[in-house]
């Protein structure tokens, strides 16, 4: 197994990943990272625990700011997630992956009081 080094992320998000305790990459980041960072889509099966949420979340956090130098406006990424507490859980790994970043994230879901839109 490899590191987080190894799949080409820089060192804003390795600073993150080494915050949050994150030693080195489950096979199912070290086989999808490096395919989303070269632009390619991809479907991924894993069980649950087995960092799917940091396959596609950490290599997004490197794209949006090349994203971002080319102008566009408006949101940079929008995850769908079947469920409140699963667009919550992505929410809280993204702002922990992110730390080191300028990139921020707000979850939307129905069935609430709005008072996260006031998340500043």
């Amino acid at each position: 197994m490899g590191s987080f080094k190894d799949l080409g992320l820089t060192e804003s998000i390795l600073e993150s990943i080494a915050w949050m305790n994150f030693e080195n990459p489950t096979p199912i980041q070290e086989q999808a990272i490096p395919h989303i960072l070269n632009g390619k889509d991809i479907i991924a099966c894993a069980q649950t625990g087995t960092g799917k949420t940091g396959a596609f979340i950490l290599p997004l956090l490197q794209l949006i700011p090349e994203i971002v130098n080319a102008g566009t406006n408006g949101p940079k990424a929008i995850i769908i997630a079947p469920t409140r507490e699963l667009a919550q859980q992505i929410d809280q790994q993204i702002v922990g992956l992110a730390y080191f970043t300028n990139l921020s994230s707000i979850a939307i879901y129905g069935g609430g009081d709005g008072k996260d839109f006031n998340k500043e």
